[in-house]
């Protein structure tokens, strides 16, 4: 092995993407409202139009590393049919959304490269 292991630690926390279109919009309300009611997060607002890498309507989900294991098999199973990115936040945004997501539901293609250019003309400000 000539890379070396991160260690779990280096994950910080988490963000949850509940992706959605006009017709879905209604479904996806009513999971956020369960969200919101059931876990320790922080929502974060409805993005009607692409916004940065991603290439369709979304809202965030933001939670500790300590959610993960509750939020997300619940997300598995009651998602309703929307796609959920699920990544984690490790200071390498690119990475985070590229190379180390957790897709439920369709992969998306994400627009990885403005991300790219977004972190380098603002370094930390992801």
């Amino acid at each position: 092995m000539t890379e070396l292991l991160r260690p779990i630690g280096d994950i910080a926390s988490y963000h949850a993407h509940i992706y959605y279109d006009d017709r879905t919009r209604p479904v996806a309300a009513d999971l956020r409202e369960a969200i919101e009611q059931t876990f320790t997060v922080v929502m974060g607002r409805w993005r009607d139009e692409p916004v940065g890498p991603h290439p369709q309507s979304m809202y965030q989900v933001a939670f500790e590393a300590g959610e993960f294991a509750k939020i997300v098999p619940w997300l598995m199973i009651n998602r309703q049919g929307l796609v959920v990115l699920v990544h984690p936040n490790t200071g390498d945004a690119v990475a985070d959304h590229d190379v180390n997501p957790l897709w439920l539901g369709d992969r998306l293609p994400l627009r990885i490269d403005f991300l790219r250019e977004f972190v380098k003309a603002n370094p930390g400000a992801i």
